[in-house]
């Protein structure tokens, strides 16, 4: 932030407006006496997870309240991705204020207010968006998620003797079930027009040199305000690290760092599930702000360097419930704790993000980009399978499956799941309420129904063993290093082959009707909504792939240019040779043959998109040997 932040009394500014504080005279007068909260701001999530963002005065709303919260303001349809569902000859959209979540105050620190001297504040609201008297947003889909999933859960355990016993609460009543959740979000950070040099970040990587050492200069001041921040805000922060990307920075001629190409994560505490996609949300603007007033540009894309860790964003899921008494049991923890891996509850719910996980990826990876980043060999899942770990009482953390129970053997309070393949660019909304409709649908199918022991062998069974809730012909557990103990093939047959586009991905809403059932149980989602998704996801796919891939791929091919000259060796011939005929098939017309580039502008233009798919993964197959070839062609030249 600019230098004079120091100077200004921060402890002063009002950072947050808890949900239990939202009553009109006491806000009335809260923020008569903050006059550098000039700005309030409704903030709706789209069905892409973008959240708008206005300046409507603040007197606008305290001159009456009562409408501006019962009515909100009015959008048009076109600002938002709501793909056949606002459209242009129906493009009314509400933004309806949401009474029952923390608010925050969003400071502009480059634009103080003349007479207080304070930064400009605006104050921000989690809101709904609402369409022809529906709610037709993310915040909505959650929250709904969440709401069926208490009552259900609830009634489920109180019919059941056996889940009351497996939990140790026999004879006592549940008064209320939390449902908790928690993301961890990481993101590279780099001076401006630096450029990154792909075989230096690379090996950095292998050597392990960046990973959680020690912050230096500007980037450890920026990661340091920003913590300091959150804190103010409420939002309790963990820690802040380096991530296992970068390279260390160099100094210039003027004593200032340069070069600055790091990958960092900040964790916080988890928070109810509905509050803890708002929190995030506001925190991603916050790392922005801090880190780009000390002149550092920051990225949230899943993969932005090629050859290189991607960024994730591991997303938690809790379950608790609330005794009348005032105690707390987690659902997924067993009362034998150190006997047992987990409660019925616990296998019901993992087993049905597992069964259903074909329909939860569309919200997980939606983009070219964070399906780059789910390849072997960086610690991102590449198929659906799970672990518990070798023992109930040593569990263990592997990292190379998809989601997995995260289990403390002294704490039985923070029992979890850890998803492993959201990205910072996921919507955390959609994600989460995805998450817990699968969850609950088997819960409801195999909780109480079956024995402990029949659930775990479901969990456990192999290839062929008849089933009774998952796939037949499928695995969904593995303790071994799934990239280095399966062959690719081996990974395929065991746990389902991973969808390598976004289009493959996105037609699993039509491949697995039955599972798409599982999300519009209790009218979470619509077939309306998962239309609409559908669409804007398969329209940023083809316009990504026309007016972004393609331009930097012909980028690409035009600098891979011929650099020897006389002095060469028989090698560089044929180096060279393969290098351009890869140039000629990927973008060289002629007047028999079209390019690879052309043949998929070609299929776009006829709507043929599982070709434009199929050719869009000989492009990147292509894309990725002639950075090779080209790579050892100059390592050969003089």
């Amino acid at each position: 932030m600019p230098s004079e932040i120091k100077f200004l009394p921060l402890d002063n500014l009002l950072y947050v407006i808890k949900k239990e504080n939202h009553d009109f005279e006491y806000l009335k007068t809260l923020l008569s006496n903050h006059p550098e909260i000039k700005f309030v701001s409704l903030v709706g999530m789209d069905l892409k997870g973008n959240g708008t963002d206005e300046r409507i005065p603040i007197q606008s709303m305290l001159d009456d309240m009562e409408s501006f919260f019962s009515l909100g303001i009015q959008t048009d349809g076109s600002s938002v991705v709501l793909h056949n569902i606002a459209t242009l000859n129906d493009a009314k959209v509400i933004i309806l204020p949401d009474l029952k979540v923390n608010w925050h105050v969003d400071y502009n620190f480059g634009h103080l207010d003349h007479i207080t001297g304070l930064p400009i504040g605006t104050l921000r609201i989690p809101a709904f968006l609402i369409h022809n008297n529906k709610m037709v947003c993310s915040r909505s889909i959650l929250k709904k998620a969440v709401k069926r999933f208490k009552n259900n859960c609830l009634e489920i355990i109180e019919n059941s003797e056996s889940l009351k016993d497996e939990l140790g609460i026999k004879d006592k009543k549940i008064k209320t079930i939390h449902m908790t959740s928690a993301t961890e979000l990481e993101f590279w950070v780099q001076t401006p027009e630096d450029k990154a040099d792909e075989e230096k970040l690379s090996t950095s990587q292998t050597l392990k040199e960046q990973y959680w050492k020690r912050t230096e200069g500007t980037v450890r001041t920026a990661m340091e305000k920003t913590i300091l921040m959150m804190e103010k805000y409420g939002f309790e922060p963990e820690m802040g690290h380096k991530e296992v990307g970068g390279v260390r920075p160099q100094i210039n001629v003027s004593g200032k760092q340069s070069h600055i190409m790091e990958q960092l994560e900040i964790d916080w505490k988890y928070t109810n599930t509905l509050q803890c996609a708002d929190n995030e949300h506001f925190i991603r603007h916050l790392v922005l702000d801090v880190f780009n007033s000390h002149g550092l540009e920051v990225t949230f894309a899943a993969k932005p360097i090629e050859g290189v860790a991607g960024s994730g964003e591991h997303t938690h899921l809790g379950i608790m419930a609330e005794l009348e008494d005032g105690t707390k049991v987690n659902l997924f923890a067993h009362k034998n704790f150190k006997e047992e891996y987990m409660s019925s509850i616990g296998f019901s719910s993992l087993m049905g993000i597992l069964k259903n996980y074909e329909v939860i990826n569309p919200f997980v990876t939606s983009t070219n980009d964070a399906l780059n980043r789910l390849k072997p060999g960086f610690e991102a899942p590449v198929c659906i399978v799970s672990s518990l770990g070798h023992s109930p009482e040593f569990p263990s953390r592997n990292r190379s499956i998809l989601v997995g129970l995260i289990k403390d053997i002294e704490t039985p309070l923070s029992t979890r799941f850890e998803l492993r393949a959201p990205n910072p660019n996921s919507n955390t909304y959609l994600v989460l309420a995805s998450c817990y409709q699968c969850m609950l649908d088997g819960i409801s199918k195999l909780a109480g129904k079956y024995s402990l022991k029949q659930l775990e062998a479901e969990f456990s069974k192999k290839v062929g063993d008849e089933s009774i809730y998952l796939e037949k012909n499928r695995e969904y557990r593995s303790e071994f290093d799934v990239f280095e103990h399966y062959t690719e093939s081996e990974r395929s047959e065991l746990f389902g082959k991973p969808p390598a586009t976004v289009y493959e991905n996105v037609i699993a809403f039509d491949s697995y009707p039955e599972k798409v059932e599982t999300l519009i149980e209790g009218e979470v989602f619509t077939k309306a909504i998962i239309d609409s998704y559908k669409t804007s996801t398969i329209d940023m796919w083809i316009n990504e792939l026309r007016g972004r891939i393609i331009e930097d791929n012909m980028n690409l091919v035009r600098n891979c240019a011929k650099v020897h000259d006389d002095e060469i060796s028989d090698l560089d011939i044929v180096n060279w040779n393969r290098i351009n005929t890869l140039r000629w098939e990927l973008m060289k017309d002629s007047v028999d043959k079209k390019s690879i580039f052309t043949n998929i502008r070609s299929q776009i233009l006829l709507n043929d998109l599982n070709e434009v798919s199929n050719l869009q993964k000989i492009m990147s197959d292509k894309v990725k040997l002639l950075k090779e070839l080209y790579l050892a062609y100059k390592k050969n030249i003089f």
